[in-house]
């Protein structure tokens, strides 16, 4: 299974995302968002009233913990929205996840852009908020009912400007696109609680990432996406972003080296794991050969759901990744256990 990509065009000028047609101004990849995402301008409906149904929005945050993987989710997909929080413990395998399921994403806001602005749902009970400020990304969640112990948590995300992210906009079938800023290893801090538990959260040990996305899906989608935010034995920040599935990714993939905040591109990576076991190991490579590695689960995720009109089912497997990544001046990145995940995602949306 594989991407398919001829090459990688890097964007370094801003625009808008859409012009007044609804094509894309500009196809490829950028270290920093260069494009304003004027959905308004969308047009691959021929009544654009109903286009509203079919955009997809969301904002997904995680943090890697040294004994915690936590993860909180806003999505507006049109007809319905979620609000998702999860919380797996590495140690015991453990995991919970619950979701809010709103119809046409009713209370839920989501800003235009990925710089600035707030994300929030706030029901009286659930109260999430993401706000974006200069430097930093402040996530804070109530979710009283968690597992019948209630879930919190309160993080600030240091992110400056000069920290770099693996953002792309590629098409998809007519004027359907996808425009993606996904950040690793952003440095947290704060505290989580779990009932009566209460996690101290340290940049020196904690790592973020964020996933925003924006844009139209074919009703039937397929993705498969793998991630890490850790570090090296030297002590740089580490991070993994790899993926493939639906797109024209002849002018970028998402693929990416994250190394102390600065991005590495990857081009072609080719992914071989067993969709009858995912426990099993997986093997990622590129034709190039800067990508050598072995992923071992040790944790298996599966949330599936079917909402009559959407539907999905995700496995997502929490193992480490071991081998070796070339960054871009040819030094040899070595991965001797690095933890993160690897997932496959079938929906239909």
């Amino acid at each position: 299974m594989s991407g398919n990509d001829l090459g990688q065009r890097e964007l370094t000028q801003p625009s808008a995302l859409l012009d007044t047609n609804g094509n894309l101004v500009q196809v490829g990849w950028a270290r920093q968002p260069v494009l304003d995402c004027n959905l308004e301008q969308a047009a691959f409906c021929w009544f654009r009233p109903w286009q509203r149904l079919r955009i997809k929005r969301w904002d997904y945050y995680g943090l890697t913990t040294p004994s915690h993987y936590f993860s909180v989710t806003l999505a507006d997909l049109g007809y319905a929205g979620q609000a998702f929080i999860y919380l797996l413990d590495f140690h015991s395998g453990w995991y919970h996840e619950e979701t809010l399921t709103l119809p046409f994403s009713r209370g839920i806001q989501l800003p235009r852009n990925s710089e600035r602005g707030e994300s929030c749902f706030d029901d009286g009970k659930h109260r999430l908020s993401f706000r974006a400020d200069t430097d930093a990304r402040v996530v804070s969640v109530a979710w009283p009912g968690f597992h019948g112990r209630g879930l919190a948590a309160e993080l600030r995300l240091a992110l400056p400007p000069e920290h770099e992210s693996m953002t792309i906009v590629i098409p998809i079938a007519g004027k359907r696109f996808y425009h993606n800023r996904k950040v690793n290893c952003i440095p947290a801090e704060g505290w989580m609680t779990y009932g009566e538990e209460r996690y101290p959260v340290q940049p020196a040990e904690s790592l973020g990432n964020l996933d925003w996305g924006r844009g139209v899906w074919p009703y039937r989608s397929f993705w498969v996406w793998a991630s890490a935010s850790g570090r090296a034995a030297d002590g740089r920040s580490l991070g993994l972003n790899l993926g493939f599935g639906f797109g024209d990714t002849s002018a970028a993939t998402e693929n990416a080296l994250i190394l102390d905040g600065r991005v590495h591109k990857l081009a072609q990576v080719d992914f071989t794991y067993d969709p009858r076991d995912f426990r099993k190991p997986w093997k990622m490579a590129s034709p190039d050969g800067r990508v050598q590695l072995e992923f071992v689960p040790f944790l298996e995720r599966v949330a599936a759901a079917n909402l009559l009109l959407i539907t999905s089912e995700v496995h997502q497997l929490f193992g480490r990744y071991h081998g070796t990544v070339l960054a871009d001046d040819g030094e040899q990145i070595r991965l001797e256990g690095l933890v993160g995940f690897a997932e496959e995602h079938h929906a239909r949306w």
